[in-house]
């Protein structure tokens, strides 16, 4: 019983300095972490003057760089931290991919923890470690969508300014610097990227790749391909933009329209997938042992894994139908 209580103490302990590390750093953030060092992450571990960058680190922030640096090592973690860093760089959150999901899993770990403690229930514990990884999870993909949408919307602003630059004699570089310096971000942030990776040498193709990537935005990706497309066989650019622009603009009216006409399914898909989550986890608080027979019974389990695989599909279908291609 000692041993036990004791782990259980070196438990919450560690999961109470991951959890002091991530507000830390959540409050400090890494301030010069910028397009540079998104750079030096492909190379960082053959990069000389990596020492010399630690020293200015934080005791904090140098702590959770070496846990993620020694947790990169295990191959399954480095493949998820990559699809991570995709989202992590889409939602323009300075953080990078190992510390995020270091610091989602220690606040999952700390979670449950407190759950198991509170409730002395082992089930209750596994279920707040699962809610939060999840709403870390769909936090990321909300903060991702947001800035998407955000960027959409200038792009049509941003055309309108590069066909007026290109008319007045500026190149395309110059027309992407006025860009970066009259509008707001994320759509500033992002072309500032793409002039620094121009300015460093970069190919004007490769560059525009990246930015593509970066975003994985459907109208930067026709804007991108109208503009390889015209440098390839030629042609009034000014004009090509301007003709994008107003369809750009036709779209997002659309989408507009769209989103409106879909708000009432989006509604009941909500609270469809939603309500058997709310009832299940108030009826465990009210009555354990009623729960606790969908966990411990082999009849239980079974409705269990139904109710998810039905709650899936439902939806699914839901988000099939709303889901309107324009």
């Amino acid at each position: 019983m000692a041993s036990e209580i004791l782990y259980l103490l070196v438990l919450i302990f560690g999961s109470c300095c991951l959890f002091i590390i991530g507000l830390h750093h959540a409050v400090t953030g890494y301030k010069t972490y910028d397009f540079k060092k998104r750079l030096k992450d492909l190379n960082r571990e053959n990069d000389p003057g990596e020492a010399r960058e630690e020293k200015s680190l934080s005791p904090s922030q140098r702590l959770l760089s070496n846990v993620s640096r020694s947790a990169l090592k295990i191959g399954l973690f480095k493949r998820l931290a990559r699809m991570v860093d995709k989202n992590l760089a889409g939602a323009d959150i300075p953080l990078k991919s190992e510390e995020y999901i270091i610091l989602a899993a220690g606040l999952s770990v700390l979670a449950g923890l407190m759950a198991f403690l509170l409730l002395l229930n082992f089930i209750h514990g596994i279920l707040a470690g699962l809610m939060v990884t999840v709403i870390s999870i769909l936090w990321l993909r909300v903060a991702k969508a947001r800035r998407l949408s955000k960027f959409n919307s200038q792009i049509g602003d941003a055309l309108v300014i590069m066909s007026n630059a290109l008319r007045s004699g500026f190149s395309f570089l110059q027309a992407m610097d006025m860009v970066r310096k009259e509008l707001p971000n994320p759509l500033s942030k992002e072309f500032g990227r793409t002039f620094q990776e121009m300015n460093l040498g970069t190919a004007t193709e490769e560059a525009l790749g990246n930015l593509n990537t970066r975003v994985n935005s459907d109208d930067l990706d026709l804007v991108i391909t109208a503009v390889l497309i015209q440098r390839q066989v030629g042609g009034n650019l000014a004009e090509i933009l301007d003709n994008i622009a107003s369809t750009i603009r036709e779209r997002i009216r659309i989408k507009g329209e769209i989103k409106t006409l879909t708000a009432q399914g989006k509604m009941s898909g909500f609270v469809i997938g939603l309500l058997p989550v709310v009832l299940a986890v108030v009826m465990s608080f009210i009555s354990p042992d009623y729960m606790s027979v969908l966990f411990t019974t082999p009849f239980g389990l079974a409705m269990l894994a139904g109710a998810v695989i039905l709650e899936i599909i439902g939806i699914l279908l839901i988000r099939k139908i709303i889901d309107i291609k324009i």
